[in-house]
């Protein structure tokens, strides 16, 4: 499996799908939500509430709202919105994101960072555990896995934990 780095936006990727770093709730109010949702519209946030609560270490698939993408994979690495989170949740939730992704048949899949907003998680603890899992996944049908980001340490840290 590929896996590319690069700085930019999450919703201007070519990926069939993207992740969301989301919480048990599905609220989308703020980080990386908040721009899927102000760029994809509010029903994707509808669509993933409907669906909650989602355990930490599962993922679950909604539509892409107004995006170009097969649909939006939302594994949640905290149980209640702006929650601190922990490496091992992250290395969950990554790990459900491949998952769900492999078994939906995608071949592609943007990741931005995880845990390190709201999370308040370290960049580069956060980028070690995210390669960590991204490695040892063994896919049947996802070649390719884009870890982007707007963040220059967030990009740096992915490079350097490569």
């Amino acid at each position: 499996m590929q896996i590319e780095i690069m700085k930019g936006s999450l919703l201007e990727v070519q990926a069939d799908a993207i992740v969301n770093p989301a919480n048990s709730l599905g609220l989308m109010g703020g980080g990386v939500a908040g721009v899927i949702k102000k760029f994809a519209g509010e029903e994707v946030e509808q669509e993933v509430i409907s669906k909650a609560p989602i355990e930490v270490g599962t993922a679950i698939l909604t539509s892409a709202g107004r995006l170009k993408f097969k649909g939006v994979i939302h594994a949640p690495t905290m149980e209640e919105p702006a929650m601190a989170t922990t490496p091992e949740k992250v290395k969950k939730a990554v790990r459900a994101s491949l998952q769900l992704a492999d078994e939906l048949g995608f071949e592609s899949l943007a990741i931005p960072g995880m845990g390190t907003g709201v999370g308040k998680l370290p960049k580069d603890l956060s980028a070690k555990v995210m390669l960590e899992e991204i490695k040892n996944f063994q896919p049947y049908n996802l070649k390719r896995v884009i870890l982007v980001d707007i963040d220059e340490e967030m990009v740096q840290a992915w490079k350097e934990n490569l």
